[in-house]
């Protein structure tokens, strides 16, 4: 599983102009099962998701294609976490493969 934090950049004033085509590359990560959780990072430094089932290459690929990374409004950091203990409702992720 992955953890993205997508940090606001140089270009933070242009995230008005790119927010609805951000909205829908958020929707179709969640619409993929790739995306758990989208967040914002607060006090208002970004966002954050929690990603799983997809491999790093394929994770940095989908991260490419954000038009907040496109656009410079976000730097984008990928954490990769190798989950060894978890609540029982969060066991599923110990046993992904990645696509």
């Amino acid at each position: 599983m992955f953890i993205v934090a997508l940090r606001f950049s140089q270009n933070r004033s242009e995230a008005a102009q790119y927010m609805d085509a951000h909205k829908d590359w958020i929707r179709r990560g969640v619409e993929d099962g790739v995306f758990l959780l989208v967040g914002s990072l607060q006090p208002n430094a970004g966002g954050a998701i929690i990603a799983h089932n997809i491999s790093l290459s394929r994770l940095q690929d989908r991260v490419a294609l954000d038009p907040f990374v496109v656009e410079g409004i976000v730097a984008a950091e990928i954490l990769e976490i190798a989950p060894s203990l978890t609540d029982a409702r969060l066991a599923f992720l110990k046993q992904e493969k990645a696509a």
